[in-house]
């Protein structure tokens, strides 16, 4: 059994948000929306294996009010997932950690989090 989510040092919240996604070694990019967010990383759905451990460059785009956040990450796990509604066609739960991010964003996605997750436990 994984206990990652046990290990986290940042609190996670399932919120959905625009994310742009670029390989290096390619520079391919690619568009689509978070499941969940923490200040440390975030976790996304693609349709396409990017590869355990590669450099990515990301850009988030939280909501209106807050300018994007551009910082590196790495992929630090891939879950291979079969799409139900399509046989033979897979999606990839991809989890990528954030390097190289500024200190204010970091507490920008932190303020986030926290009012998501407040939010949500008062209803």
């Amino acid at each position: 059994m994984w206990n990652g989510i046990n290990r986290r040092r940042f609190p996670r919240a399932n919120y959905k948000c625009l994310i742009t996604i670029k390989k290096r070694v390619t520079a391919k990019t690619i568009s689509t929306y978070t499941e969940n967010i923490g200040a440390g990383g975030i976790c996304v759905l693609l349709k396409e294996d990017l590869g355990l451990f590669q450099g990515v460059d990301v850009e988030l785009f939280l909501n209106e009010s807050i300018p994007d956040i551009k910082c590196g990450g790495t992929i630090v796990w891939v879950v291979k997932k079969t799409d139900p509604n399509h046989k033979g066609t897979y999606h990839y739960d991809t989890g990528i950690e954030f390097i190289d991010i500024r200190p204010e964003d970091r507490e920008k996605m932190s303020g986030v989090i926290d009012e998501i997750l407040r939010t949500r436990r008062q209803k």
